[in-house]
């Protein structure tokens, strides 16, 4: 597939980073992040700032592709993380 790094994740998605809501604390964001609200930590070219940082939540560092997830686009990706989210949530 185009654009997909050898071990999955697309460079610049940042759909894990928008469409999940994030009950742990986010340097910047306290109290988390809702579903649907970009990450204050994901940069322009969606890239998080905190990537290999200590600080970056655990959460956020356990979250890993997968293709069934993530599918074969970005927009994709957003649309079933966030279908996932709303599932989860009921």
């Amino acid at each position: 597939m185009t654009g997909v790094a050898k071990q999955g994740c697309r460079p610049g998605c940042g759909a894990c980073c928008i469409a999940p809501s994030i009950s742990s604390p986010i340097p910047g964001m306290p109290d988390g992040k809702p579903a649907g609200v970009r990450c204050v930590q994901l940069t322009d070219d969606n890239l998080c700032r905190l990537f290999g940082d200590p600080a970056r939540p655990a959460v956020c560092e356990r979250f890993d592709y997968d293709r069934e997830l993530c599918g074969d686009h970005r927009e994709q990706a957003l649309t079933l993380i966030a279908s996932l989210e709303t599932a989860s949530s009921t």
